[in-house]
């Protein structure tokens, strides 16, 4: 498996597709009662694939990521052969950026000498959607980029 199995929630969410997928491997729905009965390990193995698929096709479509901590922001832009990263940190342990609050205060105070930005491009380490699916697992979550836009423009 290159990516995830996707949860139960996911499959269920999936589930048309899911029975496509089979359709596409020749496998009824009375077969595939069967191998989940008699062959648990293919069945197995049909679920990594099709969570695989799922995965390849959603990281293929994303360009922006954003991950934000108490101190930090974290923004990405994905592109073909690198990535964009846009840091914004904050040297004030009363601010907690993950709260309205402190993502007002920063709003309030950019140009503040508490507030750093940094930024930097890299090539992907492996190959692009598994770099992607590495941030997600850390906590980035898959976004429009308009913030990653607006602190561009801010910086450069």
């Amino acid at each position: 498996m290159k990516f995830a199995r996707l949860t139960k929630e996911q499959f269920e969410e999936l589930h048309e597709e899911f029975i496509n997928f089979l359709a596409t491997q020749s496998i009824t729905a009375d077969e595939w009662k069967d191998i989940k009965s008699n062959k648990p390990e293919v069945a197995e193995q049909e679920l990594d694939v099709f969570s695989d698929l799922v995965w390849h096709g959603v990281l293929e479509k994303v360009n922006y990521l954003e991950h934000i901590s108490k101190d930090q922001i974290h923004l990405f832009h994905c592109q073909e052969t690198q990535i964009a990263l846009i840091a914004v940190v904050v040297k004030n342990d009363e601010i907690d950026l993950t709260t309205p609050e402190g993502y007002h205060w920063l709003r309030q105070n950019l140009m503040a000498k508490e507030v750093e930005f940094f930024d930097a491009t890299k090539n992907y380490e492996e190959e692009r959607a598994l770099d992607i699916f590495r941030l997600i697992r850390k906590g980035a979550v898959i976004t429009k980029g308009e913030l990653f836009q607006y602190f561009d423009e801010l910086i450069h």
